[in-house]
């Protein structure tokens, strides 16, 4: 595993990504790896983390599964796709009751496609995990295509993974023209929204090692002054609340799902010290980290 100078570990590699959850699997392509979610497997919870590739998910029966991006917590639908480019951060509850598919590829697993991969699936938003609850009736209809890519995938040999890759790409213009009314949605919001869209994706992106709204109007290129007035009027509270909403969020999921001490959640939230990172949780939440941990574990 490779990490970055932050206390977020990165994994340039998908076997590196596959060593630090409790999975026995390994794959022997480099650049592709396929994983069927199976109902009644062991819960899973991962703190913050970045890929170097690209992840795709459909998940069903999500149950108590949560997943933690931008100032957004998804929890308690029947079924999502969630697609997501390298080098965003990430965390993520899986409860035992999920099941469906998971794909980690890389843009190299495609060495025979010309047009930029980039500019050809736009969905795969640079700054931004894109996560789209789905109906029953759309769920069955992407189904097929995802079970096209792991069969190919589960009898691949050498010789015969360029097939697999192909059913990857079919998948993946399948997506495209699934998500592209949500690319017609996003085209229609006002600069405000796009203002706090691209706000709360660098957030998410730097919460760990950002926390003042400074910081973040220098990367928008903007003043504070400005940045916090456009948040304010789009979404209802200041820019600093975000922040601090997207902190404490990772926090709880710290508390609630590891056996972390507070001490070791409070520097892998990059905090100085234990002492404050207990007095930012209870200005947030009212409890110590402590009492918060006690009183959900009763």
């Amino acid at each position: 595993m490779n990490k970055t100078n932050s206390s977020i570990p990165y994994y340039r590699e998908i076997n590196d990504l596959l060593a630090a959850l409790p999975l026995d699997n390994r794959t022997q392509h480099p650049d592709f790896y396929c994983l069927r979610l199976i109902k009644n497997a062991e819960s899973v919870y991962k703190p913050p983390f970045r890929r170097g590739f690209y992840f795709i998910a459909l998940m069903t029966n999500a149950a108590n599964t949560k997943i933690e991006y931008v100032d957004t917590k998804v929890d308690n639908v029947k079924s999502m796709l969630v697609v997501q480019s390298p080098d965003l951060v990430y965390s993520f509850y899986r409860d035992s009751g999920t099941h469906g598919y998971i794909i980690y590829f890389k843009q190299t697993c495609f060495d025979y496609f010309k047009p930029s991969f980039q500019q050809e699936f736009p969905f795969f938003h640079p700054t931004q995990t894109d996560i789209l609850t789905l109906t029953n009736e759309k769920h069955k209809t992407l189904v097929p295509y995802f079970e096209d890519v792991f069969t190919a995938y589960e009898h691949a040999d050498n010789n015969s993974r360029r097939i697999a890759s192909l059913k990857l790409l079919v998948l993946l213009y399948m997506l495209k023209d699934h998500m592209a009314f949500a690319q017609w949605q996003e085209r229609m919001v006002t600069p405000q929204q796009l203002l706090l869209r691209k706000f709360t994706a660098l957030v998410n992106n730097n919460y760990v090692e950002k926390r003042t709204v400074d910081e973040y109007a220098q990367l928008l290129h903007i003043t504070p002054n400005h940045l916090s007035q456009v948040i304010k009027a789009a979404s209802g509270k200041n820019a600093l609340s975000h922040i601090n909403e997207r902190v404490v969020t990772e926090a709880k999921s710290l508390i609630l799902y590891t056996k972390f001490t507070m001490a070791e959640i409070a520097y892998q939230l990059n905090f100085s010290d234990p002492a404050n990172f207990g007095s930012f949780f209870k200005k947030q939440m009212g409890l110590t980290p402590l009492e918060f941990r006690e009183n959900s574990h009763p």
